[in-house]
């Protein structure tokens, strides 16, 4: 009998711990990365991607403007061409449409899949480049937010900061015709910098700022210390 209870309670014991680590590998977790040109965003989004993939969670990379195969049509509308090319509205306009694509197709199913998001850019880089830069009021694009994607915002953002000359010293050495934004003149890609550094402190919880001046290991560590340690937290959730 006692035999009995024991291995009843250790199947119940077994099972729950195996719920509870099913539960935290499955639980979505939406990471976004921001920054001026040439911050180095990509290469750590892919050592971010394989860090967490070995340890055994679902993970989807994705980019804007782009990510799904409508909106990297309409990315090609916003990075070539002039720099005059579009309107700041225009800009935001497009920008949301590739967005709310990205997000009915790629980002909304996979986070309801469980898995862990990460995305290089998102509504941070509107709020910065055609709102705090182009002077599309904060309403405006709440607005368009809220209209396309329900009210999504990204549970941690890493924003890459470098100074912005820098930055474009190593984004010019890319070979690719998707330099509308870089060639928008030193000043634009100063307020670029400001801008992106006061919404950081307005949103301090949420916005981790790494020094992307540091060499791509040291800015890695980092990354993963903060990771291992917010996944830590929303265990005890």
């Amino acid at each position: 009998f006692l035999k009995r209870i024991g291995s009843t309670v250790d199947y119940i014991i077994w099972g729950a711990v195996n719920w509870l680590l099913f539960s935290l590998v499955n639980k979505s977790l939406f990471i976004t990365f921001e920054g001026g040109e040439g911050s180095g965003k990509t290469t750590q989004i892919n050592f971010l991607s394989k860090y967490l993939k070995s340890k055994s969670f679902k993970v989807l990379v994705t980019r804007e403007p782009g990510g799904s195969e409508g909106a990297e049509i309409i990315r090609k509308l916003l990075v070539t061409g002039n720099p005059g090319r579009w309107d700041v509205e225009t800009e935001a306009l497009l920008m949301y449409a590739a967005r709310r694509d990205n997000f009915i197709r790629l980002i909304k199913p996979s986070l309801n899949d469980g898995k862990i998001v990460i995305s290089d850019r998102f509504s941070d880089s509107t709020r910065v480049y055609q709102g705090l830069v182009g002077g599309i009021s904060k309403f405006k694009i709440n607005s368009l937010h809220s209209f396309c994607l329900e009210e999504l915002e990204p549970d941690l953002t890493f924003l890459l900061d470098i100074n912005y000359q820098d930055g474009l010293s190593r984004a010019n050495l890319r070979i690719s015709n998707e330099n509308r934004f870089e060639s928008k003149g030193d000043e634009f890609h100063k307020s670029v910098r400001k801008a992106y550094l006061k919404i950081a402190s307005e949103n301090p919880k949420r916005i981790h700022v790494i020094d992307a001046s540091k060499s791509k290991n040291q800015i890695k560590l980092n990354i993963f210390k903060i990771i291992d340690e917010y996944i830590e937290k929303i265990k005890k959730i």
